[in-house]
């Protein structure tokens, strides 16, 4: 039988491994999380234990394995419209500013998993188009980023079963913006092409992604070390323009992380303003 278990030091190693690799700090007590999410890759790979298929994921010639442990590592769930009130700050605050600019606004949503944060943006910019008509004559676009690309394909074929739909999304929302499907329900293309999908470790330059007016990153630095949660928000601050904003997750904070941004508090909720 499979042997599904780490030694003490393996945890460590292959902890320091995922940290070096993607920032990922997964702490002392998750030997639970790497064999739920690893252990499935055991059959695939034709490896006979948990250690043996950790020990192989960490030798530079083994790149496809690699990435796929890393792959399942960083898989998050996510939900349509996560929290409301980032959707509603969008739709009824920033957005109308942004649209007195005159030029094309730049959007990211910096960990898309799935795509249900990016395709609820642009789900939020049609509705603003058809209430407020006009008002974003100059265009939308909408950068969508991830460090799987197994995951990135899944969001690019737009395509969700009936578990995936019933999280945030209203019956209304699923009626105009989704087709019938052979996996459920797609998305219609008029809001998927208003997205547009690329690869990105967040450790990583953002240099070739341009500048933004708003950047979503919910739910994410918590993965992350405090040293590379100030790396990460200082290469934000540089890839907004002036007063561009960061949208973080409901419980997320940037105390004694980030000086480089001001809290603005609104009935809807808290978002940050680059300084």
């Amino acid at each position: 039988m499979p042997t599904k278990t780490l030694a003490p030091t393996e945890y460590q190693t292959f902890a320091a491994f995922l940290q070096k690799q993607c920032g990922i700090v997964l702490g002392d007590n998750k030997q639970y999380l790497v064999r739920s999410r690893l252990s499935p890759l055991m059959k695939s790979f034709q490896v006979a234990s948990l250690s043996e298929l950790v020990k192989q994921s960490m030798r530079p010639e083994q790149g496809k394995l690699r990435m796929a442990v890393i792959e399942a590592m960083t898989t998050n769930e996510t939900f349509w419209f996560r929290d409301n009130y980032p959707y509603q700050l969008l739709s009824e605050q920033l957005l109308p500013e942004l649209a007195k600019l005159g030029r094309p606004i730049r959007i990211w949503s910096s960990a898309c998993s799935s795509g249900q944060e990016p395709y609820s943006m642009a789900m939020i910019a049609q509705e603003t188009r058809q209430k407020r008509p006009g008002m974003l004559m100059s265009g939308i676009d909408i950068v969508a980023t991830d460090l799987s690309t197994q995951i990135l394909d899944q969001a690019k074929a737009a395509e969700y079963d009936e578990l995936a739909l019933t999280r945030g999304l209203s019956p209304e929302r699923r009626k105009q913006f989704f087709q019938p499907s052979a996996k459920g329900m797609k998305v219609k293309d008029e809001v998927r092409r208003m997205v547009n999908f690329r690869q990105l470790n967040l450790l990583d330059s953002y240099a070739l992604l341009g500048k933004f007016d708003i950047i979503f990153c919910r739910n994410v630095l918590i993965y992350f070390s405090a040293e590379d949660k100030g790396k990460i928000l200082r290469q934000f601050a540089a890839a907004l323009n002036p007063g561009g904003y960061l949208v973080l997750g409901a419980s997320e904070s940037l105390a004694g992380l980030s000086d480089q941004f001001e809290m603005l508090r609104f009935p809807e909720g808290i978002i940050h303003r680059k300084r």
